[in-house]
């Protein structure tokens, strides 16, 4: 998969996963990382997926409807990358924290609704839910915050409570942080994220 790695300064710090929306790219959410911990370790990642020459990371059928046999291909493709570049790169595999907009906040639910080893934990700026009527894993241990905008035409309200309640169904710790806005991410977000992650990292 097309990426970027930066080495950060501090090895103790998680390694930072960061997945862009729909038609963006690896440099779209760099300046997010600075952000949330300018000490950790970057891995920028590019969907694999082309809608209309954007990049995504798993196709869709129609707005808000997921291609589910890609999702769950791509889920396990970017899963095994992960595998493949803390190797690469000699970062901890088992302390990787997810930022993820949209669709890359989308990609990221996945691999916690699949894997119980994915993330340490997640920072989902505007998900929705990825699959439903599947069982998750145990996911004890692992911190999500989710942004979400009260009027988002793309992402409703009830999709974020839903998501919420299913993570936590499987022991995840959630914090749902809502803005009433649309589906764009704002520097008020970034920074309740920020907050959320030196609280539990």
């Amino acid at each position: 998969m097309k990426h970027i790695f930066q080495k950060g300064k501090n090895d103790s710090k998680p390694t930072l996963l960061l997945l862009h929306g729909t038609g963006g790219n690896e440099l779209d959410m760099l300046p997010l990382a600075g952000r949330v911990d300018d000490e950790a370790s970057i891995l920028s990642v590019r969907g694999n997926v082309l809608e209309n020459g954007m990049p995504r990371f798993f196709r869709r059928l129609a707005e808000g409807v997921f291609d589910e046999e890609d999702l769950v291909f791509r889920t396990k493709e970017l899963y095994q990358f992960l595998d493949e570049a803390s190797q690469q790169y000699s970062f901890d595999r088992g302390n990787i924290v997810a930022i993820g907009y949209s669709n890359g906040a989308n990609i990221a639910a996945s691999m916690l609704f699949h894997y119980q080893d994915a993330l340490k934990g997640a920072i989902l700026h505007h998900p929705m839910v990825p699959r439903r009527g599947i069982d998750l894993p145990d996911l004890s241990g692992t911190s999500v915050f989710m942004g979400a905008g009260t009027n988002d035409p793309i992402c409703p309200a009830a999709e974020s409570t839903e998501l919420q309640a299913l993570l936590e169904n499987a022991n995840a710790k959630v914090e749902l942080y809502w803005e009433n806005r649309g589906h764009q991410l704002t520097i008020e977000e970034v920074d309740a994220a920020a907050q959320w992650y030196r609280k539990n990292f």
